[in-house]
């Protein structure tokens, strides 16, 4: 009798263990879709800023038509973009072309002192500020989701319950090289 007392309490003991184990796993995952909702709900702020952007900049900057078509269809492809991968690889392009974009406003004095533009470059940086910290976020919820997936032995019941590794949010590889200062 007592030996199945105590295998009775050895299998509530693991039983335990494994709902306590699988709870962090659930809220480890659940921060991680909430750290990705909080980018995409920045993206779509971005989104939004980018028509009014290009048609203040249009009116100013006529004959730029190309890098107008270039910066709405990076903002299309961001915003079609589906996977985390998808919507990296799209988010580093838009930045690139808005980058683009900011730099012919360079040629224009008029459109530098205008206050929609100059509004309009706040809010967009302010937004840009904004998604850099939900990158962080992010990455440092996937990290710690990640850490509990692959260590012993929450790395069991995540193999049995499907817990998949997540991806980080990553820079560009034109990003991350040397800015060339020339003078």
């Amino acid at each position: 009798m007592s030996i199945l007392l105590i295998a009775l309490v050895v299998l509530g003991l693991f039983l335990v263990f494994g709902i306590g184990i699988y709870n962090s796993l659930v809220t480890l995952k659940n921060r991680v879709d909430e750290a990705w909702s909080d980018i995409d709900v920045q993206l779509k702020r971005r989104y939004d800023l980018i028509p009014n952007l290009i048609n203040t900049v249009k009116g100013y900057a006529t004959h730029e038509k190309e890098l107008f078509e270039r910066v709405t269809a990076a903002r299309t492809a961001a915003m079609s973009a589906g996977s985390p991968a998808e919507k990296q690889d799209a988010e580093n392009m838009l930045s690139g072309t808005l980058k683009s974009l900011f730099a012919v406003s360079e040629n224009y004095p008029d459109l530098k002192a205008n206050q929609n533009f100059l509004e309009l470059q706040r809010e967009l940086t302010d937004t840009e500020d904004k998604i850099q910290a939900s990158r962080r976020f992010y990455n440092g919820n996937v990290r710690d989701f990640n850490i509990k997936i692959e260590t012993f032995p929450s790395n069991i019941v995540a193999g049995m319950l499907n817990f998949t590794k997540r991806e980080f949010f990553a820079a560009d590889e034109a990003e991350k090289e040397n800015v060339k200062v020339q003078f």
